[in-house]
């Protein structure tokens, strides 16, 4: 027997694309996989040794179910540092991982019914999180030529009762795309008139190319209810150690940490200890880390706009580009119709072996997700490939 809710939530078809270029190495094909979402850097040596040095002290036990004081004072920290935020530990959670904070929180603070506004294209597990906590997702458009930034008049007609809450990605994944202060301070004036909790996604947060980022709470002058998320996988490349946090009103850390007790005791002792190491410690790899990715995306972007038929909004943050393909969509390959960027997706993977993520698994169609999160010549020589196998298309 399998519960309802199950059947209301999809796959990660992220997830479902890796596991096919997994088979198709597994049977001696050489992929080149663009569909990948964490740095292909090592973590920091000063963050590995931090762990090292844990174990050796036997911080191997189980910690405070929502964090050690140290980790969430090393926060704390971090936030003024960083972000010009003023917290205090009793508003600080430490989970799994930035996604399982966007669980949990979800669950925290969702009734049957709830509607969060979620604009599309979006990060695949936002509705999912939130049908999971037996909430409706409601998807807001965006328009693609201006930086992907919300459909005003689609977001008002949209706007109801039953919606408690609001959330912000940006960066975003899948576009790359950086909100400007206006557009996030207009949405601040908007939830705190109908009294919705923000939820900003900021994991990309330390991965902003062109103008210094400034945190949805930074512009809260209206007095919104924000929670903050904000993740070291993407940061310091501790994708696999799994240590994300959320930041917010303490009685919602609170409902978070109670479910959170239950549900994995705490997080992770020795990650915990790298962590406060990635906080605290030397930023240079960041920097480091982030110089490439921009050199990195200059290059991807470069190459795209040489692609027949294809156009791509410049992504301000992240390690993504999000390039227009739909000129592609209703062409035909090998006698099979390309119908949508799923079958883009498929199409380019069978014929020029490599893994990219369709729009239609981020709410919108004709578009893919190329990550360049892996060496510029690979991911070069695979747009090489990409535009050779659109050359057989009719």
């Amino acid at each position: 027997m399998i519960a309802e809710r199950v059947q209301r939530i999809q796959p990660s078809f992220t997830l479902e694309m890796t596991a096919r270029a997994a088979d198709l190495r597994n049977n001696g094909v050489d992929v080149i996989d663009l569909g990948v979402g964490e740095p292909d850097f090592n973590t920091p040596e000063n963050i590995r040794q931090a762990a090292i040095r844990a174990m050796a002290d036997g911080h191997t036990k189980y910690t405070p179910g929502r964090g050690t004081l140290e980790l969430r004072e090393a926060i704390c920290k971090k936030l003024e540092r960083d972000n010009n935020l003023d917290y205090t530990p009793d508003q600080i959670i430490v989970s799994n991982g930035a996604k399982h904070s966007l669980s949990t929180l979800c669950q925290a603070v969702l009734n049957p019914g709830d509607e969060v506004i979620v604009f599309a294209p979006y990060w695949v597990s936002f509705p999912e999180f939130i049908r999971l906590a037996d909430g409706e997702p409601v998807i807001v458009k965006t328009i693609t030529e201006d930086n992907f930034s919300p459909d005003w008049n689609d977001l008002e007609s949209k706007v109801t009762p039953k919606i408690s809450a609001i959330i912000i990605n940006s960066p975003s994944n899948p576009t790359g795309a950086v909100w400007g202060k206006e557009t996030v301070t207009k949405l601040l004036k908007l939830a705190a008139k109908h009294d919705w909790l923000v939820i900003s996604d900021e994991c990309y947060e330390r991965l902003v190319y062109d103008a210094p980022f400034t945190s949805t709470e930074a512009l809260n002058e209206v007095g919104a209810n924000v929670v903050t998320i904000q993740s070291l996988s993407k940061t310091y490349a501790m994708t696999g150690w799994r240590i994300g946090y959320a930041a917010g009103d303490a009685a919602i850390v609170s409902a978070m940490a109670k479910i959170q007790g239950q549900a994995t005791s705490c997080p992770n002792s020795i990650a915990q200890k790298a962590a406060v190491e990635a906080l605290t410690g030397d930023q240079t790899e960041v920097e480091t880390m982030r110089n490439i990715f921009a050199e990195r995306r200059d290059a991807m972007i470069h190459r795209l706009k040489t692609v027949p038929n294809f156009s791509c909004t410049k992504p301000g943050g992240a390690f993504y580009a999000f390039p227009n393909v739909s000129h592609y969509i209703g062409l035909t390959a090998h006698g099979k119709i390309i119908d949508s960027s799923f079958a883009f997706s498929d199409y380019i993977l069978d014929c020029a072996k490599m893994v990219t993520i369709a729009g239609s698994g981020f709410g919108l169609e004709g578009y893919i997700r190329l990550s360049y999160a892996t060496d510029e010549a690979i991911f070069l020589e695979g747009i090489n490939k990409l535009e050779k196998a659109l050359s057989d298309l009719n």
